[in-house]
């Protein structure tokens, strides 16, 4: 009996080890993606299903810039609805670092950005795979994207070796999910 015990404890621990390596780099617990607060930080983005671009510097002076999030929402924006929310700003930290290890600045090709929940139902009800019921794109801490020039596999390995969130892969519908929930992959 006692080594059983002994044996349950070691289980305990490691799995509470591998949870806490998993979280380490995520934003699971609001930790802050970028370390150096002074840098600039700017994304291009361009919503396929509106044909809106935007070139945007978010963070600057050692915070957020709130007007041109407000103008980063609207184009992250529900286009079925026209809705949107106050998206998750660790998600354009996640995409600034993700843009810095592809070594480009070219645009984030946004495939779907806010959804919701009357939208993530059509899709859900549509499907077309993929769709969760309590999908991340209903809270604003998820994004669909491309980028032009880099294959997908490329940009799913480097959001993979940023561990900080969930990433899918749908290569038949030529997109990369990303999201700042738990660290996580499928596809």
């Amino acid at each position: 009996m006692p080594h059983r015990i002994l044996k349950s404890r070691r289980s305990f621990i490691k799995t509470l080890a591998g949870t806490a390596a998993g979280l380490a780099g995520s934003s699971a617990f609001g930790a802050p993606l970028i370390k150096n607060p002074g840098l600039e930080r700017k994304l291009t983005f361009n919503n396929l299903h509106t044909g809106e671009k935007l070139t945007a510097v978010y963070w600057a002076g050692g915070d957020y810039q709130p007007e041109v999030l407000k103008e980063i929402d609207h184009l992250l924006r529900d286009h079925r609805t026209g809705t949107s929310i106050e998206m998750d700003r660790q998600l354009f930290d996640l995409l600034y670092l993700l843009q810095r290890d592809i070594g480009l600045s070219k645009e984030f090709q946004i495939i779907s950005g806010y959804r919701s929940p009357k939208t993530n139902e059509l899709l859900r009800k549509q499907g077309g795979g993929g769709v969760a019921k309590k999908s991340y794109h209903m809270q604003g801490k998820a994004l669909d994207i491309r980028v032009p020039g880099v294959p997908l596999r490329d940009v799913q390995n480097m959001a993979l070796k940023l561990k900080s969130g969930g990433v899918g892969y749908y290569g038949k519908s030529n997109f990369v999910h990303v999201d700042v929930g738990p660290v996580r992959r499928w596809g």
